[in-house]
């Protein structure tokens, strides 16, 4: 494919050391050429690939130099897009950026997109879709776990699983059209059926098993929305601040000091958590806390994960019991807290509102019960650890929606089989359940999804 030159700045916005102006497109080289100036003399486009080069930008026009920088040089087909790419390295402020990235433009590139170049390196075939979604899982990961599952699926790891089990389907489909096209061979048919259900039912175990890891590889790609609740002056500022290892919220003796949501990520035992911490649920005549108590009713419905924090040093109140209440059914941790002070709260009174072995005895104050704390929220969601390394995990919501639906048609085309259907209607199903996978890696699906999938993307990636 061939597509005009597009260029956009690839660091994030802000000062620093280097930042770096991409290009990329059947120009790329000869614009940076008109651009560039090397003390040697030497020009671009007769350099070799993936060289770097010393020299100054100097806008053509006025003759005036722009930039000092470093210009790496990359010809297709070994580059990320499968296209010429240049690689502008110059001084990271924000005016220096700026002059490099317009004068580029000046010359005839045209400003990428939010995620064009991953959308060229798929549309060239230099990766699928599931592949090109994970540089985005990579760049957003929050913890080295969320990272490695984002590297194994950039490196092809979900795509070459998807690859075996749509190839199985597509030997099956293949020995169902001999049967239609032969018909006058019983024997043939014969064969047909106990091919298609090993085939089919190898299939359906292997989406089980993919289906068995979204649940943790989706905790590990979004976070697991975990909101800190309780009464007013309980100890849930001090949780949140205890959990992130610095003072993110205000710790007072006064109720109520928190009066809006305080969001923030938190790295236990490799998972990333999404920690909320919200104002205390109470009835109050405080206009802005009330607002703020609102808010945390309607984040509570949304959340994966509920820390209940009570107060060890009081009994329980009728507050204490309507939030017990609110979280029936939610997976919940009570943390019973402030231990250094005499003990007030009946703890088999609790134990009778949450389910057993989710309490946890905590003292803020001096720093104990946190580690006992991350054990349990381990164990609560993954048993204490995560599965193997070796595990292809999935952990985008459209790989699972897919997976969900292929599995579902799969398991219908097993069940038609066993009931003696006719393999000609059995295709249909299989045939389905090779175009959903076919879904995830790309090789099926609409432009209008790829579109929407890229826009998602930063811009200059």
């Amino acid at each position: 494919m061939h597509f005009d030159t597009i260029a956009a700045i690839s660091t994030p916005m802000g000062e620093g050391a280097i930042a770096i102006v991409r290009l990329s497109g059947d120009e790329a080289v000869q614009i940076a050429d008109r651009v560039f100036q090397s003390p040697s003399g030497k020009k671009l486009i007769e350099e070799p690939s993936h060289t770097i080069h010393y020299g100054h930008l100097v806008d053509p026009v006025s003759g005036e130099t722009v930039e000092e920088v470093m210009v790496s040089l990359m010809k297709a087909p070994k580059t990320f897009t499968r296209e010429d790419v240049v690689e502008v390295n110059c001084h990271g402020g924000i005016v220096a950026v700026n002059r490099v990235l317009t004068l580029i433009l000046n010359e005839g590139a045209r400003l990428a997109e939010p995620g064009e170049f991953t959308k060229r390196a798929f549309l060239n075939g230099r990766i699928d879709l599931s592949q090109s979604e994970a540089v985005m899982d990579l760049i957003r990961a929050k913890t080295d776990r969320a990272m490695n599952v984002a590297l194994g699926q950039m490196e092809g790891k979900l795509s070459k699983l998807i690859g075996e089990l749509r190839n199985a389907l597509v030997e099956t489909l293949a020995q169902v059209e001999v049967t239609i096209d032969y018909p006058e061979y019983d024997d043939v048919e014969e064969m047909t059926i106990p091919h298609m259900l090993e085939k089919c039912t190898w299939v359906k175990e292997e989406i089980n098993k993919l289906l068995l890891t979204s649940s943790q590889g989706k905790i590990l790609r979004e976070g697991l929305s975990t909101v800190i609740i309780g009464r007013p002056n309980v100890g849930k500022s001090s949780l949140l601040n205890s959990l992130v290892q610095e003072n993110k919220a205000i710790v007072t003796d006064i109720a109520g000091t928190t009066r809006d949501i305080i969001e923030e990520y938190v790295n236990v035992r490799g998972v990333p958590l999404r920690l909320v911490d919200t104002a205390g649920i109470r009835d109050t005549e405080d206009i802005v806390e009330r607002i703020g108590v609102e808010r945390s009713r309607q984040v509570l419905k949304e959340a994966d994960l509920i820390l209940l924090v009570i107060n060890s040093a009081e009994e329980l109140s009728v507050e204490d019991e309507r939030l017990f209440e609110a979280v029936s059914g939610m997976d919940t941790i009570v943390v019973s807290n402030k231990t250094d002070l005499p003990q007030k709260v009946d703890l088999k009174k609790v134990e009778s509102l949450v389910e057993e072995g989710k309490i946890v005895t905590t003292s803020l104050l001096k720093d104990e019960g946190i580690d006992e704390l991350e054990e349990a929220i381990a164990t609560l969601f993954f048993e204490g650890n995560l599965e193997s390394e070796d595990l292809t995990y999935v952990s985008n919501a459209r790989h699972i929606a897919l997976l969900q639906k292929a599995h579902k048609t799969i398991e219908d085309a097993l069940g038609a089989a066993e009931a003696g259907v006719p393999v000609d209607m059995i295709q249909i199903d299989v045939t389905r359940t090779w175009e959903i996978l076919g879904e995830i890696v790309g090789d099926t699906v609409q432009e209008g999804l790829i579109n929407e999938l890229f826009s998602r993307f930063c811009l200059g990636k």
